[in-house]
Formats: structure tokens, C-alpha cells, sequence
């Protein structure tokens, strides 16, 4: 016999795991171009650590490659033997945009206090206060909240959690997922199908 606590589980349940089915099921993927395209940096000012292999940027910095942009106002990079690079941005809240591909205007969009991008395994993270969204031009698609976000771009894969630590802890928090309909494409703007 299950109990009531069970009975109220399950459908949650069944309910997270159709999101995520939604949220990953459009096949468009980050813009494969972008991985290799050089990375330029703007900011108000630059310190370089030769030997540590870290640049510090300071003061509305926005770092480009490709479709990629990420804004903040603090930027620290460190990079590789191989040449990778990780970037770790800082703002009120700091900034991610990207292109996907799959079609001519797919874009996903992301904000936090704190986020971390690495261009090896292109896995972008959010911490606190995180939001990203899915657009197809300006009209949001998908749109996802909670305190921590990890982004993979190749697998345009999502996991969001209740706290900035990454672990989900019950009475946190609550994620929030906001799915939009999908127009049926084969129905013409009049509502008929385009077979009549």
C-alpha cells in the first residue's frame, strides 16, 4: 500500500522528468562554430599574470567569440596547458548569451551573480539567483529558475537546482520551469491544416 506522501511524489516526478524531456528535445545545440573562433575581451581595465596564466578584468567587461557573449563587471580567466580557457564572471547579475544551432535566430540566454564558463567542455554554470531562457528571435520558448544552473551546450542539457551549491535540498526553494506551447507547424497562420 503506498503512502500518501508516495502518491504525491510520483506524479512530481513524472512531471520533472517530462520537462526535461521538453527542454532538451529540439535537437538545436550551441552554434559548433563558436568553439573556433578567437575570444575578445573588452573591460575598463586588465591585470595578467604571466606565470599563473590568469587575466583579471575589471569595470563592464563583455568577452565575444562567435555568437558567445558574457557581461559583468569583474572577469577572471585562467587557461590551460592546451590552450582552454575558463572564465569566471561576476556581476549584478552577469550576463550569457548564445546562438544555437538549428535554425536562423535560436538563441539561449542566461543570467546570475556568478557564472562560470569553460571552453573545453563547454559547460556554462550559474550561481544564485539564476534564470536562462530559450528564444526562437525575441519570443521565450523555455524558461528555467532556481539557485544553480549547469548549462552543456553540446547536449544542450539543463540541471537546475534549490541552492548555488549545486546539491538540491529540500525546503530551499523551489526551481521553476516555465514551458511555452509549440505551434503546430504543420497548421497554415489561419488555424486550417496546410493539407485542406
Amino acid at each position: 500500500m503506498r503512502t500518501p506522501a508516495r502518491n504525491l511524489m510520483f506524479p512530481a516526478l513524472l512531471l520533472l522528468a517530462l520537462t526535461l524531456g521538453l527542454l532538451t528535445s529540439t535537437g538545436a545545440r550551441a552554434e559548433k562554430a563558436d568553439a573556433n573562433q578567437p575570444t575578445n575581451i573588452e573591460a575598463d581595465h586588465m591585470d595578467y599574470d604571466d606565470l599563473k596564466q590568469i587575466n583579471t578584468f575589471t569595470g563592464n567587461v563583455r568577452l565575444v567569440r562567435g555568437t558567445l557573449t558574457i557581461r559583468g563587471q569583474k572577469m577572471v580567466i585562467t587557461q590551460d596547458a592546451s590552450g582552454y580557457q575558463i572564465g569566471t564572471v561576476y556581476g549584478s547579475p552577469a550576463h550569457f548569451r548564445q546562438k544555437r544551432d538549428g535554425g536562423p535566430n535560436l538563441w539561449t540566454e542566461g543570467q546570475a551573480e556568478r557564472i562560470e564558463h569553460d571552453s573545453k567542455t563547454e559547460i556554462t554554470k550559474f550561481f544564485t539567483k539564476a534564470k536562462m531562457k530559450r528564444l526562437e528571435g525575441t519570443k521565450v520558448t523555455d524558461e528555467v529558475q532556481g539557485e544553480f544552473i549547469s548549462y552543456d551546450a553540446r547536449k544542450e542539457f539543463y540541471s537546475v537546482n534549490n541552492t548555488a551549491s549545486g546539491q538540491s535540498k529540500p525546503g530551499a526553494g523551489r526551481v521553476k520551469v516555465v514551458i511555452q506551447p509549440r505551434a503546430d507547424k504543420k497548421k497554415s497562420a489561419d488555424g486550417k491544416d496546410k493539407g485542406q
